[in-house]
């Protein structure tokens, strides 16, 4: 009797899963958005910008800039943007997509959940799944603006975001090109650490243990501890690849006061699923165009390489390669925060808008 009542309770269960329902009840959360503009970039007069909002599937509502060619006739491209890992969008990805709006392009630029002026708390937390997830919001959202052709939508990840970006495109064939910028693979780097230098299961079982002690306290404290951004004041010593974040982040340059990277970091315990969720998983099941893009001299060039390999199975090791429509382009001389800004002029710009406008027509 008690299994079959077990047996019914399931086939209940996939029968009501297997019914087109619309949930109403979705609560979009106010957010307090700074209309004045507050980028580390100066503003353009070639396209109109406004603020947004869009709500993922978990309830988290975005933020977003809004950049609209100006006398844009029609349904248009879009794309949407995001990164680098602790950044904000008016920092690199702001940049990134108004470059694009001036190119043709309707372009968002968001916040990831639990940052900047996006919701979602605690703030400062990071997911691989939740994180996908809002890139496949922000296709959600184009999709259904009147002046976007939903069969016309790419994405661009930065830096951390460029994994996300990878494992938006393995899940969701509504995105019909993606670009990959100076590319982390964040699972990658908080399992194996950098260059595999904390490979070993000894080393990952006290990663485990470090985050499990903190979560304890965490929870006894009723807070969460910060792991801090960028370090400050920097270090003589500090590695070349650090002096370049310190460049960017800490001074006028590209510093921004919600940036968690520009401040206090990432809560501790904030990595944690990506522990043992690798995002790159399913690239090699990707069938849309993908780009990767990287500097020659980056510390991370690594991450896009290994993703080339993913999803073509062939090894590239530093060189510019294109396999069916997987696609990586090496920036001579470029370092990791080069592809940030306009400070060294390396962005491939030209490169980029031919791709999207190839792929999206």
């Amino acid at each position: 009797m008690k299994k079959s009542v077990i047996t019914a309770a399931c086939i209940a269960a996939l029968w009501g899963c297997s019914q087109t329902k619309t949930d109403k009840t979705m609560d979009k959360q106010e957010l307090q958005l700074e209309q004045a503009w507050d980028k580390v970039f100066a503003q353009s007069d070639k396209v109109n910008h406004s603020k947004v909002t869009f709500h993922n599937r978990y309830g988290i509502t975005l933020a977003a800039d809004l950049y609209v060619p100006k006398n844009a006739n029609g349904k248009m491209a879009a794309i949407a943007v995001s990164g680098p890992f602790g950044a904000v969008k008016e920092q690199c990805s702001g940049l990134y997509a108004q470059h694009l709006a001036e190119r043709g392009f309707l372009t968002l630029a968001f916040d990831p959940s639990f940052t900047g002026e996006s919701g979602g708390e605690p703030r400062r937390m990071a997911s691989p799944d939740i994180n996908t997830e809002d890139f496949l919001a922000a296709v959600d959202y184009l999709s259904n603006r009147q002046d976007v052709d939903a069969e016309r939508i790419g994405i661009v990840g930065i830096c951390g975001w460029g994994g996300m970006a990878v494992n938006a495109a393995a899940i969701d064939p509504r995105i019909k090109a993606t670009v990959a910028s100076t590319m982390y693979d964040m699972s990658k780097v908080n399992t194996e650490g950098y260059f595999e230098s904390e490979n070993t299961p000894e080393q990952r079982m006290e990663k485990r243990k470090a985050i499990a002690a903190q979560r304890t306290e965490d929870y006894r404290t009723g807070s969460y501890k910060r792991a801090g951004g960028v370090v400050d004041p920097l270090p003589d010593d500090a590695p070349w690849f650090v002096k370049d974040y310190y460049d960017y982040y800490k001074t006028p340059r590209g510093y921004h006061k919600r940036s968690g990277n520009s401040n206090d970091g990432w809560n501790v315990t904030g990595c944690q699923s990506f522990l043992n969720q690798p995002l790159l998983a399913w690239a090699s099941e990707i069938e849309t165009p993908v780009l990767l893009i990287h500097g020659e001299k980056a510390h991370s060039r690594y991450f896009s390489e290994y993703a080339f390999e993913k999803m073509t199975g062939k090894k590239c090791d530093g060189q510019s390669m294109t396999d069916g429509n997987k696609e990586i382009l090496i920036v001579p001389g470029a370092v990791h925060t080069d592809l940030y800004d306009d400070k060294n002029g390396r962005i491939p710009y030209d490169k980029i808008e031919a791709f999207f406008k190839e792929n999206l027509k």
